[in-house]
């Protein structure tokens, strides 16, 4: 039997964030959400195999936009039905939000801190020896770590947040 698909309109606005943690009941589920900012606007479209994940991923990223969340679960995860139901609700919403276009990257890779390098950093790293590199990467991953830290904490998030150590020598900032 298929399973029907819900409309984005059909379900409950909860909030991002209760208490500065994620909703409990999503750890560990399969399903689709769709993440809006503080004025109830929709900014993203996704789903995960472990919905807490990934609402923690996208508050790492985007966390100025996430502000509410409207989520469905499914118990037989299947990617045909989860994509039918993410064009079922940009459908629905009239208007593909920038999520799901022109910033799908900031909702959906890694942060890369080499884009937020200051000038001074980017001519050390030019000026390096290739074998300090890495260190000074790591370096950028770092005082990038804190300012996104600090802004998941402004939105009220309690929660730690750990990025891969590794990848950190590359400049990116990736979950682990």
């Amino acid at each position: 039997m298929a399973e029907s698909i819900p409309t984005l309109a059909s379900l409950d606005m909860q909030p991002y964030l209760v208490d500065g943690a994620l909703p409990s009941d999503l750890d560990g589920k399969v399903g689709i959400y769709a993440i809006f900012d503080q004025a109830q606007t929709l900014q993203y479209v996704g789903f995960s195999r472990n919905v807490n994940v990934g609402l923690l991923q996208h508050l790492v990223r985007c966390p100025e936009q996430c502000h509410w969340v409207k989520v469905y679960t499914v118990e037989r995860p299947s990617r045909t039905l989860l994509d039918d139901i993410r064009q079922g609700w940009l459908a629905e919403n009239g208007a593909v939000p920038a999520g799901n276009s022109d910033a799908q990257l900031a909702w959906e890779k890694p942060i890369d801190a080499k884009t937020f390098m200051t000038e001074a950093e980017r001519q050390e790293i030019a000026d390096a020896d290739p074998t300090d590199v890495n260190k000074l990467l790591k370096q950028v991953a770092r005082r990038v770590e804190v300012e996104v830290k600090a802004k998941v904490e402004a939105r009220g998030a309690q929660m730690p947040i750990k990025f891969n150590p590794k990848l950190k020598e590359q400049g990116i900032l990736a979950l682990k």
